[in-house]
Protein backbone atom coordinates (compact mmCIF):
# COMPACT_ATOMS: atom_id res chain seq x y z
CA UNK A 1 0.00 0.00 0.00
CA UNK A 2 1.39 3.20 -0.95
CA UNK A 3 1.57 6.22 1.50
CA UNK A 4 0.49 9.68 0.42
CA UNK A 5 1.10 12.99 2.73
CA UNK A 6 -2.01 14.39 2.60
CA UNK A 7 -0.42 18.09 3.33
CA UNK A 8 0.66 21.43 1.49
CA UNK A 9 3.12 22.55 3.40
CA UNK A 10 6.88 21.89 2.18
CA UNK A 11 8.51 21.67 5.72
CA UNK A 12 6.10 18.55 6.12
CA UNK A 13 6.94 16.98 3.02
CA UNK A 14 10.73 17.44 3.04
CA UNK A 15 10.21 16.30 6.73
CA UNK A 16 8.75 12.54 5.47
CA UNK A 17 9.94 12.68 1.73
CA UNK A 18 11.63 9.60 2.54
CA UNK A 19 8.74 7.24 3.55
CA UNK A 20 6.03 8.75 1.28
CA UNK A 21 4.97 8.06 -2.29
CA UNK A 22 3.22 11.00 -2.59
CA UNK A 23 1.26 13.73 -1.83
CA UNK A 24 -2.44 15.17 -2.20
CA UNK A 25 -3.59 18.96 -1.39
CA UNK A 26 -7.27 19.88 -1.20
CA UNK A 27 -7.94 23.84 -1.22
CA UNK A 28 -8.24 23.97 2.47
CA UNK A 29 -5.01 22.68 2.95
CA UNK A 30 -3.89 25.25 0.48
CA UNK A 31 -5.42 28.07 1.78
CA UNK A 32 -3.12 27.25 5.31
CA UNK A 33 -0.07 28.34 3.58
CA UNK A 34 1.30 32.01 3.26
CA UNK A 35 -1.27 33.99 1.38
CA UNK A 36 0.39 35.56 -1.43
CA UNK A 37 1.88 32.88 -2.86
CA UNK A 38 1.96 31.76 -6.20
CA UNK A 39 -0.18 28.45 -6.67
CA UNK A 40 1.82 26.66 -9.53
CA UNK A 41 5.23 27.55 -7.92
CA UNK A 42 4.34 25.83 -5.00
CA UNK A 43 2.93 22.60 -6.74
CA UNK A 44 6.12 22.88 -8.36
CA UNK A 45 8.21 22.77 -5.45
CA UNK A 46 6.67 19.91 -4.67
CA UNK A 47 7.01 17.95 -7.41
CA UNK A 48 10.88 18.60 -6.84
CA UNK A 49 10.88 16.86 -3.49
CA UNK A 50 8.58 14.41 -4.11
CA UNK A 51 8.67 12.39 -7.72
CA UNK A 52 5.39 10.68 -7.33
CA UNK A 53 1.78 11.83 -7.69
CA UNK A 54 0.68 14.91 -6.23
CA UNK A 55 -2.90 15.66 -6.24
CA UNK A 56 -4.43 19.21 -6.88
CA UNK A 57 -7.61 20.33 -7.18
CA UNK A 58 -10.09 22.16 -9.86
CA UNK A 59 -12.22 24.64 -8.30
CA UNK A 60 -14.53 24.37 -11.84
CA UNK A 61 -18.23 23.58 -11.65
CA UNK A 62 -18.78 22.30 -15.41
CA UNK A 63 -16.85 19.19 -17.03
CA UNK A 64 -15.43 21.39 -19.89
CA UNK A 65 -14.25 24.23 -17.41
CA UNK A 66 -13.07 21.27 -15.21
CA UNK A 67 -10.71 19.91 -18.57
CA UNK A 68 -9.63 23.37 -19.15
CA UNK A 69 -8.53 24.27 -15.75
CA UNK A 70 -7.13 20.52 -15.49
CA UNK A 71 -5.13 21.05 -18.70
CA UNK A 72 -3.51 24.00 -17.25
CA UNK A 73 -2.41 22.08 -14.26
CA UNK A 74 -1.06 18.92 -15.91
CA UNK A 75 1.58 21.60 -17.26
CA UNK A 76 2.68 22.48 -13.85
CA UNK A 77 4.49 18.76 -13.28
CA UNK A 78 3.83 15.22 -14.72
CA UNK A 79 3.46 13.89 -11.73
CA UNK A 80 0.19 16.12 -11.14
CA UNK A 81 -3.01 14.41 -10.27
CA UNK A 82 -6.06 15.99 -11.12
CA UNK A 83 -8.46 15.94 -8.30
CA UNK A 84 -11.93 16.41 -9.47
CA UNK A 85 -15.80 15.98 -7.70
CA UNK A 86 -17.67 13.25 -7.66
CA UNK A 87 -20.72 14.31 -9.07
CA UNK A 88 -22.11 14.12 -12.61
CA UNK A 89 -19.95 17.16 -14.00
CA UNK A 90 -16.82 15.58 -13.02
CA UNK A 91 -16.79 12.05 -14.11
CA UNK A 92 -17.71 13.47 -17.77
CA UNK A 93 -14.29 15.57 -16.95
CA UNK A 94 -12.88 12.75 -16.06
CA UNK A 95 -13.97 10.38 -18.84
CA UNK A 96 -12.35 12.91 -21.53
CA UNK A 97 -9.15 13.50 -19.39
CA UNK A 98 -8.38 9.69 -19.17
CA UNK A 99 -9.02 9.83 -23.34
CA UNK A 100 -6.12 12.51 -23.04
CA UNK A 101 -3.86 10.68 -20.74
CA UNK A 102 -4.15 13.12 -17.93
CA UNK A 103 -4.63 11.83 -14.68
CA UNK A 104 -7.63 11.87 -12.15
CA UNK A 105 -8.32 11.48 -8.44
CA UNK A 106 -12.28 11.43 -8.27
CA UNK A 107 -12.66 12.56 -4.50
CA UNK A 108 -15.58 12.87 -1.80
CA UNK A 109 -16.76 9.52 -2.30
CA UNK A 110 -18.39 7.75 0.01
CA UNK A 111 -20.13 4.47 -1.25
CA UNK A 112 -19.09 1.22 -3.03
CA UNK A 113 -21.57 3.22 -5.60
CA UNK A 114 -19.48 6.05 -6.49
CA UNK A 115 -16.09 4.27 -6.40
CA UNK A 116 -17.58 2.16 -9.05
CA UNK A 117 -18.60 4.60 -11.55
CA UNK A 118 -15.28 6.72 -10.88
CA UNK A 119 -13.47 3.37 -11.88
CA UNK A 120 -16.45 3.35 -15.12
CA UNK A 121 -15.15 7.05 -15.69
CA UNK A 122 -11.55 6.04 -16.00
CA UNK A 123 -10.39 7.96 -12.98
CA UNK A 124 -6.58 7.09 -11.98
CA UNK A 125 -7.69 7.06 -8.37
CA UNK A 126 -10.87 7.07 -6.46
CA UNK A 127 -10.77 8.47 -2.87
CA UNK A 128 -12.92 7.12 -0.28
CA UNK A 129 -13.28 9.27 3.05
CA UNK A 130 -13.47 6.81 5.66
CA UNK A 131 -12.92 9.22 8.35
CA UNK A 132 -15.88 11.42 7.37
CA UNK A 133 -18.09 7.89 7.16
CA UNK A 134 -17.32 7.09 10.70
CA UNK A 135 -18.27 10.54 11.90
CA UNK A 136 -21.69 9.70 11.21
CA UNK A 137 -21.99 5.94 12.49
CA UNK A 138 -20.78 4.45 9.33
CA UNK A 139 -17.96 1.49 8.85
CA UNK A 140 -15.68 3.95 6.46
CA UNK A 141 -13.11 0.58 5.75
CA UNK A 142 -16.39 -1.68 4.75
CA UNK A 143 -16.71 1.09 1.76
CA UNK A 144 -13.07 0.11 1.03
CA UNK A 145 -13.27 -3.58 1.28
CA UNK A 146 -16.69 -3.58 -0.99
CA UNK A 147 -14.72 -0.93 -3.19
CA UNK A 148 -11.81 -3.32 -3.45
CA UNK A 149 -13.98 -6.32 -4.23
CA UNK A 150 -15.69 -4.72 -6.95
CA UNK A 151 -12.10 -2.96 -8.49
CA UNK A 152 -10.66 -6.46 -8.63
CA UNK A 153 -13.39 -8.51 -9.98
CA UNK A 154 -13.85 -6.42 -12.60
CA UNK A 155 -10.05 -5.85 -13.79
CA UNK A 156 -10.51 -2.03 -13.02
CA UNK A 157 -6.93 -0.26 -13.37
CA UNK A 158 -8.42 2.24 -10.75
CA UNK A 159 -6.30 2.49 -7.74
CA UNK A 160 -8.22 3.06 -4.73
CA UNK A 161 -7.34 5.71 -2.20
CA UNK A 162 -8.21 5.35 1.50
CA UNK A 163 -8.56 9.27 2.56
CA UNK A 164 -10.34 11.33 5.10
CA UNK A 165 -7.71 9.59 8.17
CA UNK A 166 -8.30 10.19 11.49
CA UNK A 167 -5.65 7.74 13.23
CA UNK A 168 -3.07 5.19 12.77
CA UNK A 169 -6.13 2.21 13.32
CA UNK A 170 -7.13 3.80 10.25
CA UNK A 171 -3.99 3.00 8.39
CA UNK A 172 -3.58 -0.46 9.60
CA UNK A 173 -7.61 -1.62 8.56
CA UNK A 174 -6.85 0.13 4.93
CA UNK A 175 -3.76 -1.96 4.69
CA UNK A 176 -5.86 -5.15 5.66
CA UNK A 177 -8.79 -4.38 3.50
CA UNK A 178 -6.40 -3.99 0.28
CA UNK A 179 -6.99 -0.46 -0.14
CA UNK A 180 -3.89 0.49 -2.92
CA UNK A 181 -2.52 3.78 -1.75
CA UNK A 182 -3.50 5.63 1.71
CA UNK A 183 -3.16 9.12 2.00
CA UNK A 184 -2.39 10.21 5.95
CA UNK A 185 -1.89 13.65 7.54
CA UNK A 186 1.42 14.42 9.08
CA UNK A 187 0.27 14.29 12.90
CA UNK A 188 -1.12 10.81 11.86
CA UNK A 189 2.33 9.98 10.63
CA UNK A 190 4.08 10.85 13.21
CA UNK A 191 1.86 8.66 15.32
CA UNK A 192 2.80 5.51 13.44
CA UNK A 193 6.56 5.88 14.42
CA UNK A 194 5.71 6.09 17.84
CA UNK A 195 5.24 3.25 20.71
CA UNK A 196 5.35 3.24 24.06
CA UNK A 197 7.72 0.04 24.65
CA UNK A 198 10.09 1.28 22.20
CA UNK A 199 10.12 4.70 23.84
CA UNK A 200 11.28 2.90 26.89
CA UNK A 201 13.66 0.45 25.32
CA UNK A 202 15.74 2.95 23.91
CA UNK A 203 16.07 5.46 27.11
CA UNK A 204 16.73 1.97 28.39
CA UNK A 205 19.72 1.29 25.81
CA UNK A 206 20.53 4.76 26.53
CA UNK A 207 20.79 4.91 30.69
CA UNK A 208 22.78 1.42 30.40
CA UNK A 209 25.04 2.93 28.00
CA UNK A 210 26.13 5.74 29.99
CA UNK A 211 26.39 3.86 33.27
CA UNK A 212 28.78 1.35 31.18
CA UNK A 213 30.67 4.12 30.01
CA UNK A 214 30.76 5.93 33.59
CA UNK A 215 31.94 2.72 34.89
CA UNK A 216 34.67 1.97 31.81
CA UNK A 217 36.30 5.61 32.53
CA UNK A 218 37.44 7.20 29.72
CA UNK A 219 38.68 5.99 26.38
CA UNK A 220 35.08 3.55 25.93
Amino acid sequence: MKIFLDTANIKEILQYAFVIDGVTTNPTLMSQEKTGYNIREHIAEIARIVNGPISVETMSQTAPEIVREAEELATISPNVVIKIPMNEAGLQAAKILSAKKIKTNVTLIFSANQAFLAAKAGATYASIFVGRLDDIGHDGIDVVRDTIEIYRQHDFSTELITASVRHPLHVINAAKAGSHVITIPPKVLSLMFRHNLTDAGLKKFCDDWAQLAKNQGPGL
